[in-house]
């Protein structure tokens, strides 16, 4: 990835890549008292060869502390009620992955009301204010309503990059508002209902005209001129559902006022903690202990750099 010598911070959605590792990385590879470890192996591989590749300084790693509640389910009940519940032997490893990512001197954020694209955010608003490029590292391609100017979202997993222009192609409508899209026509990943009936090519339609769902409702009787499918019947339909929409939008708008600490010192990594790497990597039954040699050695080079 090359960039301008604007400073650049990494974001990071770990959640996504802890269940990456869940997925790729067999179960029955086990640690202290028969422990799955799988997951935990994955995300420390995924950290390592990150900032093998990248040479980090300014990074933040962003967990969902509850994966099924959040002030959005006390808006809306259903919210991700879709989704099955956590394994349990992954679910015991979440908190080990923070702590390994702690250890090795990353700036981690958790809370128990934001979820992490809420604190991803939070932290890419000040980031910016404070000068910084942001890199929202996440296989998440709701989180790309946070690119502005030359930030960039990239699955790193795969490789892909999401700049502005390719956000335009992808959804049709810019990062700024992927919100109002995922308001019209919602998202059945997260149980976003959106409005019925509307799909992704109608509400690419309507925003390119109208901007915004507010902008879309402002004009409900203008809609029926357009050259849209079922453009005749599409006004009555966003009037009966105008509640869902502006529902939806509320929902797939990330929060940037988590109460975290957002100051870009508290984002520059530290040296490892050797003695909890290894406190861990025990538990681990010594799987991992060449990655945690890797990441003790980059931490210490982003010290002298």
């Amino acid at each position: 990835m090359n960039y301008s010598n604007q400073p650049t911070v990494y974001l990071i959605d770990a959640s996504i890549y802890i269940f990456r590792a869940w997925f790729s990385v067999p179960d029955s590879m086990r640690g202290e008292n028969d422990m799955p470890v799988n997951a935990m192996y994955g995300f420390c591989r995924f950290l390592t060869e990150f900032v093998e590749r990248t040479g980090a300084k300014h990074v933040g790693i962003a967990f969902d502390e509850n994966l099924t509640q959040s002030f959005r389910n006390d808006i809306y009940p259903e919210y991700k009620m879709n989704r099955e519940l956590t394994p349990p032997g992954l679910k015991n490893q979440f908190k080990y992955c923070r702590r390994l990512a702690e250890a090795a001197g990353f700036y981690c954020v958790g809370h128990d009301r934001y979820e992490a694209d809420d604190l991803i955010a939070t932290l890419s608003l000040s980031m910016r204010n404070q000068g910084f490029r942001n890199v929202i590292v996440s296989g998440d391609k709701d989180l790309a309503q946070l690119i502005r100017g030359d930030d960039v979202w990239w699955d790193f997993a795969r490789n892909r990059e999401l700049k502005t222009p390719q956000v335009i192609e992808k959804f049709g409508v810019p990062p700024e508002a992927i919100q109002d899209f995922l308001g019209l026509c919602g998202d059945a990943v997260d149980n976003i209902p959106g409005v019925p009936g509307i799909g992704p090519k109608t509400a690419t339609a309507l925003l390119q005209e109208y901007r915004t769902v507010e902008g879309v409702y402002d004009n409900l009787d203008a809609i029926a001129s357009l050259k849209i499918r079922g453009a005749k019947t599409l006004g009555a339909k966003l009037a009966e559902h105008k509640e869902k929409a502006f529902l939806s939008k509320l929902l797939a708008t990330v929060a940037y006022d988590a109460p975290i600490d957002t100051d870009a010192n508290s984002l520059l990594r530290q040296s490892a903690e050797v003695s909890l790497l290894q406190e861990i990597g025990q538990i681990m039954d010594g799987r991992g202990n060449g990655l945690f040699e890797r990441l003790i050695h980059s931490s210490k080079l982003a010290q002298q750099a």
